[in-house]
Parts: structure tokens; C-alpha cells; sequence
């Protein structure tokens, strides 16, 4: 049966065995959702793009996870303020994947789901002749790094695109971070750092439960299984890993075979009682396949905390990534970073003095009139591209004081990655330094996996 729907009426999902007509030729971007399980699947269509289609094409199994990826985009579809106009034509059935591969109805496929799956999803869509837009991670076991490896050279053949959402580079201080170091009289030179006192240091931590688009996430069972979700070494480091390469060697292109050096990673667990585990997942009892993680009837030990310290050409980095059940009221997921330069330290800092915001401070390293008037002559230049961005002295350094404006919140990021992705779909091609860049920092997440596990937790 062929059903076109409208995700207002995703119930009767459950009722059919539904199928797409045959692709055609595409004068736009045409986005295919498959077996979408991430609450990112949805935030990629909390905005419309002119060049987007608004039809897009859901290809899935039966299950919770579908249900809750078109619950939230029918939320986005009735909001009262700006809401969106996106109609969903829905396949589920065992066999989704083949059936994708098969009929084609657009050209881009968006993953954000289970990543057991993620490899044979990408090399199956790049296969086809669809570009690939993939939330991270991109891979998530050393043997799958070498699949990668081939995708990206078969994508290459192919003429088409795989990226990954990064949506950690549209965070304002994260972008002022890195413009500030690129300025030798204000950063300095980076500077090397050590093992026990990196030169660059990033360190978030997350929650299991929270709000997404004002209501409560509900998560799936497997989003607690490492081999599902993935190892924390390997899931959210993925984020920090690309900061580092992004604001550290902006531009430049990275080569992992010879860059890369992991001097030492270990990764631990986060305790879930069951009652917490019902909390986030609406399931009344641990699956089956978590039987592995617990420590008694009650509890399991969550494998998603990790962290990395490795040389990056000549620098040495850490980062750092701690997961907790639910924030402090009023809080929620934090950013901690720290840059090392010879004339200053740049430092983000997210915690109960800065009411849970990041926050960008320069702590210089000398203290007198010429280096005042050297960051006053460079801040000028940056705010001429960011109108209203001020600096307030504070104690011996500064604080950057960022408008609301330009605070958009990691959801909105979604759609700054989105129009990114389809500004490279325009010309046909990537930076030069994305995809080295990107086998770079899942060699990173990948080695320092395999390293760790060698390592009795």
C-alpha cells in the first residue's frame, strides 16, 4: 500500500506496511530519513530550507523509535510561531533498508539512529548514488575505521557528499575561541603542553535525561548499550576531538598517519538505577541486551564516559566527556575548555557562576598597556562581524560579553550544519581539509577505543 502523510496523523504508521513511489529526477534537495532513533533525526527539520523539498521520505522499522521521530516533527508542524510544512511519506517494514536502496525517491540521506548500523548504512546509501549527511558518530568500533577509510574513496568516485553534523562549531564562544587564537598579540603561540598540563583542554558533560524542544526526552533502551550508542570514548569525544582539530589548525588539512599519536585514554561508567532507566526510556524493565552492564537487579553501569589526551602534530590535547543522570535545576549540559597560548589562556567556562551559559574569558599572561590596546585592536575587528559583542574587564582579564542574539542554542545548530551541508551540495564538493580532517578525528576516537580497552576498566 502507497500512503503520502502527514506526520499529524503518525499513528496509523502502525497499521500499514507503506511504500514510496519511483524516484525521479530531482530539481532539489530531497531528504530521506532512515530508521531514524536520535532526537537529531528530528532537530535536522526543526527549520524548513528553501532548498529543501517538503516532502521527505521515512524509511523504518516498526517501533518506538519512529513513532518518536515523527511525534516530534508533527510538533514542529504545529507550533504557533514559525511553524514548519514538512509532509512525510513513510515506509516500515522489515526490509526498510533494501526498499531505500531500491526506490531512491531523493538524493541526500540523513542518519541519526542506532550506530551499530552506521557503516553498512553509509557504504549501502554511497552504493546508490545518495549523498550521506550522518550525525555522529560516524563509526564507533577500530574495525569500522577502514570502512570509513572506503567510503569516503568511493564517495569520491561517486561525485557525492558525506559529512557529519558538527554542531559544536556554531557555538558563538566556541567561534570566538578560535578567532581569538589565531591572533598572535592576543593568543600568542600555542603553546605544546604536556601529558599532565595540555595545551588545548576541553571537557563537557551531559545528561541522560532533559528537555528537547520544551518536553522531556525520551530515549531508547540501546542508547545505554556501547554496542549500540557506542563507547564514550567514541560518542560525544567526537565533538571535542573535532573542536581541537577546527580551532587549533583552522583550515588545515591533517593527516592521520602521520599527526596522530594517542598517549593515553580511559573511559568508566555512569550507575542507572532501573527507576531512572524507566524515567528516560518509558521502559518498565532493563532489556535483555543490557544484561551484560548490570551490577545487580536494580542498576546498571553505563559505558559512556571517557576521555583522551593524544599529540596532535606537536600539541598535546585532552579531552574529556562525563555523562550524569539529570542536571541541577536550572543547569544542563556543560562545556568546559581551556587554550594555552604564550601571551594569554583562552577559557570557556559553563558552570553556576555563569548560570549555566558558556562563557568566553582571555586570562593574559602579561598585563600591561600594550597588550590592552593590541586586544582592543583586534576585538574591533571582530566585532564588525558580531555587532554588539563587548569586552568587560575582570580582575587581571577580560570577559567576552556575547548578546542573546548570537546564543542560538545547541538546537538550532542543527539547521546551521543543515544550510552548511547544502551550501557544499550547491558547489559539489567539500573544503579540502574536511575529509583528511575527518578521518583524523574518528582515527582519534577510534585508537584511543582500542587502547582503553586493553586497559582493565
Amino acid at each position: 500500500m502507497r500512503i503520502s502523510v502527514f506526520v499529524g496523523a503518525w499513528i496509523a504508521i502502525l497499521l500499514f506496511s507503506c511504500s514510496v513511489g519511483p524516484s525521479k529526477k530531482m530539481d532539489k534537495i530531497r531528504l530521506i530519513t532512515l530508521d531514524p532513533g536520535h532526537f537529531h533525526a528530528g532537530l535536522v527539520q526543526k527549520t524548513m530550507y528553501p532548498q529543501v523539498d517538503s516532502t521527505v521520505y521515512v524509511y523504518a522499522p516498526e517501533g518506538q523509535d519512529l513513532l518518536l521521530h515523527l511525534e516530534r516533527v508533527d510538533q514542529y508542524n504545529s507550533r504557533a510561531e514559525q511553524p514548519t510544512g514538512w509532509k512525510e511519506e513513510i515506509y516500515v517494514a522489515p526490509d526498510y533498508f533494501e526498499k531505500m536502496l531500491a526506490q531512491k525517491p531523493g538524493n541526500v540521506v540523513v542518519l541519526a539512529g542506532n550506530n551499530r548500523y552506521k557503516s553498512k548504512y553509509i557504504m549501502g546509501s554511497l552504493k546508490a548514488g545518495l549523498h550521506v549527511l550522518t550525525d555522529k558518530p560516524a563509526v564507533i568500533r577500530p574495525e569500522e575505521f577502514d570502512t570509513l577509510i572506503m567510503a569516503f574513496g568511493l564517495a569520491k568516485k561517486n561525485g557525492l557528499l558525506l559529512y557529519d553534523i558538527m554542531t559544536e562549531r556554531f557555538e558563538i564562544t566556541s567561534e570566538l575561541q578560535r578567532r581569538l587564537a589565531s591572533s598572535s598579540a592576543v593568543f600568542g603561540e600555542q603553546l605544546t603542553g604536556s601529558a599532565s598540563e595540555p595545551g588545548v583542554e576541553k571537557e563537557s558533560v551531559h545528561h541522560f535525561f532533559k528537555e528537547v524542544s520544551g518536553k522531556p526526552l525520551k530515549r531508547p533502551g540501546w542508547f545505554m548499550d556501547a554496542s549500540q550508542q557506542g563507547d564514550g570514548i567514541v560518542d560525544v569525544t567526537t565533538h571535542l576531538v573535532d573542536l581541537v582539530q577546527w580551532t587549533c589548525f583552522p583550515d588545515q588539512t591533517l593527516d592521520y598517519r602521520k599527526d596522530i599519536e594517542i598517549l593515553n585514554a580511559k573511559r568508566s561508567t555512569t550507575t542507572m538505577t532501573l527507576q531512572q532507566f524507566r524515567t528516560v526510556t518509558g521502559n518498565p524493565v532493563f532489556p535483555d541486551y543490557l544484561r551484560a552492564y548490570q551490577t545487580n537487579d536494580t542498576t546498571i553501569g553505563v559505558q559512556c564516559n571517557g576521555e583522551i589526551t593524544w599529540k596532535l602534530k606537536n600539541l598535546v590535547a585532552k579531552v574529556k566527556v562525563r555523562w550524569e543522570f539529570q542536571a541541577q535545576p536550572g543547569a544542563g549540559d556543560t562545556h568546559f575548555s581551556r587554550m594555552r597560548g604564550s601571551k594569554s589562556d583562552l577559557v570557556i567556562r559553563q558552570g553556576a557562576e555563569q548560570r549555566y551559559k558558556p562563557v568566553l574569558y582571555i586570562e593574559p599572561k602579561v598585563n600591561d598597556t600594550d597588550y590592552e590596546t593590541s586586544l582592543r585592536q583586534v576585538f574591533e575587528k571582530i566585532q564588525s562581524a558580531y555587532p554588539g559583542i563587548e569586552l568587560q574587564r575582570l580582575g587581571s582579564g577580560w570577559e567576552v560579553v556575547v548578546p542573546d542574539q548570537y546564543r542560538e542554542g545547541h538546537e538550532a545548530h542543527f539547521a546551521r550544519v543543515t544550510e552548511k551541508f547544502i551550501g557544499y551540495l550547491t558547489t559539489e564538493k567539500l573544503p579540502e581539509w574536511e575529509v583528511p580532517n575527518m578521518l583524523s578525528k574518528y582515527y582519534t576516537t577510534t585508537k584511543a577505543l582500542e587502547l582503553a580497552e586493553k586497559v582493565k576498566d
